[in-house]
């Protein structure tokens, strides 16, 4: 009999550019790229500190003659040998590396925020557009399966017209001390707030790309405040807006690294005119609908969804939770279909969950909100 089995294609081949072991996010970008197979760390210059360079190349299991000391080297010696560079640094020195590998003919996967303004987004999508590169911005919670549920009910007008909603990402990092009374010690380029506060890049970017993927609204004007609670001096540590969008909706943002009592307090409220929707990462296997006739339901994977039952998202059945490592590598696989397609030369666009376009809006939005701040009023927002 005739074999009509096809082998799944080879993982795509990735490199890191920062991502140490010890850093904030490297290792979740590591065991979530690898998890469906789909990827395979091979180079990267994980750290500019050579021992946990070196350490961390050894922990992801790559080749030592692959661990660089620089970045530039390791594109100078692997151009033409990976798919992909995911750029792990901190955000404001995502830039120069950005640019720099697009210029090379290497697709790049760049974790949020993708620049610390405006000025610098326009100028990576115009080297992007320059060399037809690929760039896809990771925001993380996208990948959730329920936010994405939500996405369809709204698209399909589950919720009736879109009237207003709240977005929040409270946090207590800046307030909390540890289990002796010791303050916390973040990152040294976490306390140095730029044009756009880091609180702002670090959060307020995760809401601003919830907001739009889900209502496929832009937004249009704010005002909005902004403060230091905790112990860092002269660093904005808590920031909200009122906010006024495309469609006549109307919205609340709120951020915070000084809210005692919320490790990661991240949740989204829609309200329509047919229901209004609940979504909360700490519980991020439900989302609950409150329907116009008083009717309340808690959907999960195993209700009646549109979305979520696909195989995908089920990598063990529902009442067994799946929660951020596997929505990091729901995304590490939306990515390799977009390279797998731009590979091929066929069309791709990152839309609301990735695209440059969208990162720079956010810059946008950001920068009104600090601006209105500063001028304590309205401020229109950028197109």
């Amino acid at each position: 009999m005739e074999n009509t089995h096809t082998a799944p294609p080879a993982p795509l081949r990735l490199a890191f550019i920062g991502g140490s072991r010890s850093s904030a996010v490297g290792y979740s970008h590591f065991v979530s790229s690898a998890m469906d197979g789909l990827w395979t760390l091979v180079a990267g210059c994980f750290s500019r500190h050579a021992e946990s360079n070196q350490e961390s190349g050894q922990v992801y299991g790559v080749h030592p003659e692959r661990i660089y000391d620089t970045w530039q080297a390791l594109l100078a010696s692997e151009q033409g040998n990976i798919d992909a560079v995911v750029i792990l640094t901190p955000t404001p020195s995502h830039v120069d590396s950005v640019l720099a590998c697009m210029r090379a003919g290497i697709a790049v996967i760049c974790e949020k925020s993708l620049a610390v303004s405006s000025e610098q987004a326009r100028q990576i999508i115009a080297v992007r557009d320059e060399h037809q590169a690929f760039l896809a911005v990771t925001y993380n919670y996208a990948g959730y399966p329920m936010l994405r549920e939500l996405e369809r009910k709204i698209r399909d007008g589950k919720l009736g017209k879109i009237l207003h909603f709240q977005a929040e990402m409270p946090q207590e990092g800046f307030v909390r001390v540890d289990a002796r009374g010791n303050k916390p010690t973040p990152q040294a380029w976490r306390l140095a707030d730029g044009a756009i506060p880091t609180l702002h890049l670090d959060l307020g970017v995760h809401l601003h790309q919830m907001v739009a993927y889900l209502t496929g609204e832009k937004p249009l004007e704010l005002v909005s405040d902004q403060n230091h609670y905790g112990w860092f001096a002269g660093v904005v540590d808590n920031a909200g807006c009122l906010c006024q969008y495309s469609g006549n909706i109307q919205g609340q943002f709120w951020f915070s690294k000084s809210a005692l009592g919320h490790r990661n307090g991240l949740r989204i409220r829609i309200y329509g005119d047919l229901a209004a929707a609940e979504w909360y990462q700490a519980q991020p296997e439900e989302l609950t609908l409150s329907h116009v006739d008083g009717r309340r339901e808690i959907i999960d994977r195993a209700g009646q969804v549109e979305v979520t039952n696909a195989l995908r998202y089920n990598r063990f059945k529902a009442g067994h939770p799946a929660g951020f490592i596997e929505a990091f590598a729901n995304l590490y696989g939306d990515i390799a279909v977009g390279i797998r397609q731009f590979q091929q030369g066929l069309p791709w666009q990152g839309g609301a969950v990735y695209s440059a376009e969208l990162a720079l809006e956010g810059m946008h939005f950001l920068e009104a909100m600090v601006a209105s701040s500063q001028s304590r009023r309205w401020e229109t927002i950028q197109a």
